[in-house]
This record gives structure tokens, C-alpha cells and sequence, in this order.
């Protein structure tokens, strides 16, 4: 566990200290955001800040390469170097949205070739837990890889509205994946495990970056951050879930084993709700799925009143409640965990709804005072 303790500080140490560099160069080529109508900032600012992150990882994953604990990772197989370069290339593809604003159709282009080329370099999902355990054909494993990996990038980009939103929920999510792929790493000969290090090395990237990046930010992580993200806690499950042995699986263990398969969607739940609405708002108005809009989960928070702080703060809480509700499933009763979530859900919903449940109390009794005064 210390050992990926000090790769998330790597990771989030070389980020924190490279973003004001960032930050300058994007000021020097232009990558700097003009305010939109769809926009919550008020004055342009900085983006590309994904390219910190990049680094940050990249940073981390080759001091891991180094470390014997781990370094066996490296030479098993090539998947480390493959989900390296694909981060190398997709935040490039995000750093050419961040300077020219690239067409929808181009970029999701782009997120595919990418996607292709990981599962050609053997990043892929070969079982399916469909009644049994499925081994798929390698022409479906790559289709599914990559179109599980470009769903993730464009949810996480969809989420990224306010400072700090996207790179929490990421890093909540990568925090109770984290700590699940590690305890099934323990019942390994070795603890190592490529998942937990992707999963440690993204959280602290994200650590790294929010702290520059808090309302109000001074650098925000634009598509090269956000279609980094998605894409490394895609590639964190896939690495896991990638080579199942069919004959290997015991009934005993079917849960346990494809948790991983279930559990990024629940990370990711969120995002993927947020991208889900506004797909088919967007089509139900007969516009392009990627027609912006200001029709978000996160500004629909700021229209009822919560301030950007707070709309952060409470998503994060609703991120934190379905990633480790769903993963305590694994360790405590379900009746426990399914009466601490419903609590836990109630609470959350009276503070989500505060502000607009305080302004109707007000204009009622606004209405109540006009009544009694017309009597």
C-alpha cells in the first residue's frame, strides 16, 4: 500500500508543479477559453490543462517502472507502455480541441482510431458475464473496448462544467476502484496489480490538478484533461477484466470477478447520467447530440440557487455515496449497505434541494402576507 501511496504523490506532486507552467505556455499559443453563453466563468481562462495531468502520469508510471515491486508489471506484458501512449495521444487530441475547437465528428473520429489502436495493442475485454462466462471473438472484444472507452471519455467531458467537478468525481471513482482491485490483488501470489497502479496515479493527478483548478481556477483541464480521465479510469477496469480465463471462474467468485465490469459504470454514474440527458434532450429537440447547451446536472444546481462551491461539493457527495455504496456490497450485508445508502440518499436530496425548497417557503409566505393583508 506505501508503494501506491508514493506513486499518487509522484503523480500529483509533478502535476501540482507543472500546471503554472502550463498555464504560461497556454497563455503563449492561445489556448485560452473565450466565455461562451453556455460558459459559468466570467472572464477567459486558461485551458490545456490536461497536458499537466498527462505528464503527471507519465511522471509517475515511469518512476513505477523502477520500483521492483512493481517494475514486474512492466515486463509481463506491453499493456502499461500501451495505456501510456494511448494517454499521450488522447490528451494531444484534446490539446488540438483546446487550441482550434475541433469539429464534433472529427474528434469522436480521433477518440475511436485511439480506442482501436489500445485494443490492438491488447487492452481489451475478452470475457462477458452473459448468464455464463462468455469468451468474445477478438473482432467484439475491440469493438466493445472501443466504444466502452469512448463512452467514458465523452461522459467525463460532458460532467466537466464547473472548477474541480470532473476531476473529483474522477478521482472519487478512482479512489473505490482503487481500493477494490488492490484487495483482489491480495489474493495474488503478488499484491502488484496494473489496475490499483493506474487507479493511484490518476487519483493523484487529479489532486494535483484540483488545487490549482478550485473556483475560482486559474487553469481549467479543457478536453485534453477531461478525455484523459475518462479514459485512464476506462482503462484502469479494462485491465483487469481483460484476460479472464473462462475455466478458470468458480461461481463462487462470479460477483467478485466482474464487480469491475459494474463498478466503472457506477463510478462513472454521474457523468454517464449527465451524457445520457443530454443525448436525448438534444435529439428530442432535433439538434446534434453535441449541441451545447446550458441544461446540465451541473447548471441546473446553480439555477436553484447553489453557489459553484457548493454544487461541487454536493456532487461529489452524490459520487462518493454510489461508488462506495456499491463497493461495500463486496464486504458488508446488502440489507446494511442497501439502509445506509437510502439514509445516506435522503440526506443528500433535502441539502441538494435546499435552496429552491427555501425559495418557494419564501415566495408562499410572500403570497400568504398579500392574502392577509387584502383581507
Amino acid at each position: 500500500m506505501r508503494i501506491y501511496l508514493f506513486i499518487a504523490a509522484i503523480a500529483g506532486g509533478a502535476t501540482y508543479l507543472l500546471t503554472p507552467l502550463i498555464r504560461h505556455l497556454a497563455i503563449r499559443i492561445g489556448a485560452v477559453g473565450e466565455v461562451r453563453s453556455r460558459d459559468v466563468h466570467t472572464i477567459p481562462t486558461p485551458r490545456m490543462g490536461g497536458l499537466a495531468m498527462m505528464l503527471g502520469f507519465v511522471i509517475a508510471m515511469l518512476f513505477a517502472s523502477r520500483i521492483p515491486f512493481i517494475q514486474g508489471l512492466f515486463h509481463e506484458n506491453h499493456q502499461a507502455w500501451v495505456v501510456m501512449i494511448g494517454a499521450v495521444l488522447i490528451c494531444l487530441l484534446g490539446m488540438a480541441d483546446d487550441l482550434w475547437d475541433l469539429d464534433w465528428m472529427l474528434k469522436m473520429a480521433g477518440q475511436l482510431l485511439i480506442s482501436v489502436f489500445v485494443a490492438w495493442g491488447g487492452l481489451q475485454i475478452i470475457s462477458l458475464p452473459l448468464g455464463s462466462l462468455v469468451t468474445a471473438s477478438p473482432s467484439l472484444s475491440m469493438a466493445i473496448t472501443a466504444f466502452l472507452i469512448v463512452a467514458s471519455i465523452n461522459a467525463v467531458n460532458f460532467v466537466d462544467g464547473l472548477d474541480g467537478l470532473a476531476s473529483g468525481i474522477v478521482a472519487i471513482g478512482g479512489i473505490a476502484f482503487a481500493i477494490y482491485s488492490y484487495v483482489l490483488a491480495r489474493t495474488s501470489p503478488s499484491y502488484a496489480s496494473m489496475a490499483t497502479l493506474i487507479d493511484v496515479a490518476m487519483v493523484g493527478i487529479c489532486t494535483g490538478f484540483i488545487m490549482h483548478n478550485w473556483h475560482p481556477a486559474k487553469l481549467f483541464m479543457g478536453d485534453s484533461g477531461s478525455m484523459l480521465l475518462g479514459y485512464l479510469i476506462t482503462c484502469a477496469s479494462i485491465v483487469m477484466t481483460g484476460h479472464i480465463d473462462p475455466a478458470s471462474v468458480h461461481t463462487s467468485v462470479y460477483l467478485p470477478v466482474f464487480m469491475p465490469i459494474l463498478l466503472p459504470v457506477l463510478v462513472l454514474f454521474l457523468p454517464v447520467l449527465d451524457m445520457c440527458l443530454a443525448i436525448v434532450r438534444r435529439l428530442s429537440k432535433g439538434q446534434s447530440p453535441m449541441h451545447p447547451d446550458r441544461m446540465h446536472l451541473h447548471h441546473r444546481m446553480l439555477r436553484i440557487g447553489h453557489s459553484v462551491q457548493g454544487a461541487v461539493l454536493i456532487l461529489w457527495a452524490w459520487a462518493a455515496l454510489i461508488s462506495f455504496g456499491s463497493l461495500m456490497i463486496l464486504f458488508v450485508p446488502a440489507w446494511l449497505v442497501l439502509v445506509g445508502m437510502v439514509v445516506a440518499a435522503a440526506i443528500l436530496t433535502v441539502v441538494t434541494m435546499y435552496p429552491y425548497l427555501k425559495h418557494r417557503l419564501v415566495e408562499l409566505r410572500e403570497e400568504d402576507s398579500v392574502n392577509a393583508n387584502r383581507q
